[in-house]
């Protein structure tokens, strides 16, 4: 019991004045982490959708600029493609690969359409064509290295923004302290026995306000191993948002990655058109006034390219240096995420040591309050953590019973590290098990009579090595350039202007 000075209803009142006291120091000493998980996140995610927002925008204006009313009147398959890769970003059930792979297929069977509008063809044909298109590499080698950056980047950024949400959340829940009778009595007894005992004003000794608190937040200190890890993923993945997986060079040259994709469709229309009759039957034959729509007659049609004084800036140019801008400012949040998130680390170990300070503890040793009077105190001050406040000589901690919501937090942040060690390696957790039954599939077709299941197609353009998956800017050789400087975007894209004709007239 306390000081004959104070009577059974103050030392009740002492100890709810206790218990505010330490929520309070809580509050106070995990005011910062919070907040950095709390702003940090709100940034990252807005700054990210910007991104995403000003990369469509850049798309839809460089093509609305060059092609006017053909691109709007068929502009729905790109719309979806930005819609989709938003949906994912914002923890939509989403397959980047397969949804990828549609995009091209359905690319493919609108552009093949056009490119032999002398034929009739059927839903089933039409499936049948989509079917290989990677056997028939129609595209070149846009479509796979343009899956590897996207969802490599997608990744890394979905799971970076719930990252700090977990941390946000893990952090407020922790924060809000469970104490036990054993603290509550312990607390009171550090921070108001001073007082009953007539030494109003004695600040209690380090090492006995350390192993107070030890016996406090043991449940807390827990939590921090798993933190740790949970600290170093997020440092990981942040280095890839940084470096080869940055969404940087996934999303400002997709239009003309696109557009140089639609050229190599066409360059090698006759042969793919060649392999797919092979493959899948040959079609048949429509009337005349459809046939009058022949290949020839698109190739004919060819956009001239923009010379250098006739590059479109306006609408193009402003919206890809808003892009740039945001990217700029996307960088440097998350190198300011990265030194937080540092500091965070050992965060609920060091608990005691940020709440026993000297505005809250006596830097005498020989001056301050013992437990039982002015003067030194003796013990030593027990380990961290919940096994080791057996011996604890100043709270008394039921070691056999571990905090039930402390462990779901520590699941929850092993979860979470789980999917960042994943998004580091560039797999997608959620998908693995799907992508992998899906890999092998691809009999049942859907072809028509005379199929056969492999093509031994091979594009006119020459082969490109994949860039290096620790290259963060990849080939930028354009299909059918020669020489030793490649040619700037803008004009890649303005030559692929009859590749884009073709993807204009579907309608």
């Amino acid at each position: 019991r306390f000081a004959p000075h104070c009577y059974a209803e103050m030392e009740d009142k002492l100890g709810q004045h206790s218990k505010v006291e330490l929520e309070g120091m809580m509050e106070e000493t995990s005011s910062t982490l919070r907040s950095t998980f709390i702003s940090r996140h709100k940034k990252f995610d807005e700054f990210f959708l910007e991104l995403l927002d000003n990369s469509e925008k850049s798309l839809n204006d460089m093509f609305v600029r060059t092609y006017g009313k053909l691109y709007t009147h068929n502009s729905e398959i790109f719309e979806d493609l930005f819609s989709e890769l938003k949906r994912y970003y914002t923890g939509g059930n989403v397959n980047l690969e397969e949804m990828l792979n549609d995009f091209w297929s359905r690319l493919l069977e609108r552009m093949f359409q056009l490119l032999n509008s002398q034929y009739t063809f059927t839903d089933d044909y039409l499936e049948c064509i989509s079917k290989y298109t990677d056997q028939l590499k129609p595209f070149g080698d846009v479509p796979r290295k343009l899956k590897a950056q996207v969802t490599r980047a997608f990744i890394a950024a979905r799971t970076f923004v719930q990252g700090l949400m977990v941390g946000r959340e893990v952090a407020n829940r922790v924060a809000k302290v469970n104490i036990s009778p054993g603290c509550s009595k312990a607390l009171t007894k550090m921070l108001y026995c001073p007082y009953c005992g007539g030494l109003p004003g004695l600040r209690p000794c380090g090492n006995y306000c350390q192993n107070v608190m030890k016996g406090c937040l043991a449940n807390q200190a827990d939590l921090d191993p798993e933190w740790n890890l949970f600290i170093d993923a997020m440092l990981l993945v942040a280095e890839r948002l940084e470096g080869p997986f940055n969404i940087e060079a996934v999303m400002e040259p997709i239009d003309v990655k696109i557009s140089e994709a639609i050229m190599t469709m066409q360059d090698n229309s006759m042969q793919v058109s060649a392999k797919v009759f092979q493959g899948c039957g040959h079609p048949k034959p429509a009337g005349m006034s459809r046939s009058a729509r022949g290949i020839s007659d698109v190739f004919n049609s060819r956009f001239r390219p923009y010379s250098p004084e006739e590059r479109p800036t306006t609408a193009a140019g402003t919206s890809l240096d808003r892009l740039r801008t945001v990217w700029r400012t996307m960088q440097h949040s998350v190198i300011d995420i990265k030194e937080k998130l540092k500091k965070s680390k050992k965060f609920w170990s060091t608990l005691p040591d940020a709440i026993c300070t000297k505005e809250r503890a006596s830097e005498d040793e020989e001056q301050c309050w013992n437990s039982h009077t002015k003067g030194r105190y003796f013990p030593e001050v027990v380990k961290d953590g919940l096994t080791n406040q057996l011996n604890n000589p100043e709270v008394e901690v039921d070691i056999t019973r571990p905090d039930t919501f402390i462990r779901q937090q520590i699941m929850a942040l092993r979860v979470m590290t789980n999917k960042l060690r994943n998004a580091y390696n560039g797999n997608d957790i959620y998908f693995q098990d799907s992508s992998d039954e899906g890999s092998g599939s691809g009999s049942g077709s859907g072809c028509t009579e005379g199929c056969t299941t492999e093509f031994d197609f091979v594009p006119t353009e020459a082969p490109v090595v994949e860039a290096d998956r620790s290259d963060p800017q990849p080939a930028a050789d354009t299909a059918g350039h020669h020489g030793n400087t490649p040619p700037p975007p803008w004009l890649v894209a303005a030559i692929a202007g009859a590749g884009l004709l073709v993807l204009m007239q579907w309608r």
